[in-house]
């Protein structure tokens, strides 16, 4: 199991190197006809963009400190850096988005109005985003696919960048028709979007990393272990994550009257099949007489 999971993450590792190189790619593009076609907008999206390279780096780093192997002070590995890697994407994302929600707003009380951008900037934006929404699609399915908690953070930042650069876009197109007003108001909502998807990201990625865990898994597990035979019941049963993976504790009841070889295993086959169909990554189990 250990070399599959490693083998996942290294696959992970794929889709934060793509996300790299849109993100080079974009933000040299944005900048430089931003500042040829005179557009605000496509310069901040651009400078947007080499933010989203920090928080790329983060998740690629994240995915490869997670396959590094148990060392003295790391005996249970290093599975949470996947982990600490959303949260630090989920903080750079918070800090765009109320970047964007601020500077909409001051344009909104200092409407300092200029000529309007060269429209290739507008089908910039719309270049751009189609681009980030196939890197969100790839992401988002290998992700999924791999089970990796710090690339579908990653798949969620490239969806936000998507709309920042049609925001961008349909702000750029609104002042060819004397609408300076939409341009700040495609880009506040833009920043909400922006901010509630960072805020999401942080909280599945600190619950994870207070041991929180869900409520129906546990009791999922609970129903697969009193269906055994031999478990007479379940007294205990915690469990908490460990990276995208899940590590469980559970103290079972059995028969009294059973000799130790019996109660090993049946405690073993309380392991196998939660390993083999919930795909819990260690089993703990202790065995009392009913």
């Amino acid at each position: 199991m250990e070399m599959n999971i490693n083998k996942n993450l290294k696959m992970g590792e794929k889709g934060a190197i793509i996300s790299i190189v849109a993100y080079i790619f974009l933000s040299i593009l944005k900048l430089a006809i931003g500042y040829v076609s005179n557009s605000e907008a496509l310069k901040a999206d651009g400078l947007n963009n080499t933010t989203d390279i920090i928080a790329s780096l983060a998740v690629l780093i994240g995915l490869r400190l997670s396959q590094k192997p148990p060392d003295q002070d790391h005996p249970y590995g290093h599975r949470k850096a996947e982990t600490v890697a959303s949260m630090i994407a989920s903080f750079i994302m918070a800090s765009v988005g109320i970047q964007v929600i601020i500077e909409a707003v001051s344009t909104v009380f200092l409407n300092d109005k200029s000529e309007s951008p060269d429209i290739i900037s507008a089908w910039t934006g719309f270049f751009s985003a189609g681009i980030m929404y196939f890197v969100y699609r790839y992401n988002k399915i290998l992700g999924k696919k791999i089970n990796s908690q710090a690339l579908t953070a990653a798949a969620k930042d490239n969806l936000s960048d998507a709309l920042v650069s049609i925001g961008t876009a349909v702000g750029i197109i609104g002042s060819q028709f004397n609408l300076p007003w939409l341009d700040p108001l495609t880009a506040l909502i833009v920043g909400l979007i922006i901010c509630k998807t960072a805020w999401d990201i942080f909280r599945e990625s600190s619950h994870g990393l207070t041991d929180g865990y869900d409520e129906n898994r546990i009791n999922s597990y609970k129903g697969t272990v009193l269906a055994i035979k031999g478990v007479k019941g379940v007294k205990a049963l915690k469990a908490r994550s460990y990276g995208n993976n899940s590590v469980v504790d559970i103290v079972i009841l059995v028969n009294s009257n059973l000799d130790i070889r019996d109660a090993h295993d049946i405690s073993t086959e309380v392991e196998n099949v939660l390993i083999k169909k919930h795909g819990v990554y260690d089993v703990h189990v202790h065995v009392e007489p009913n």
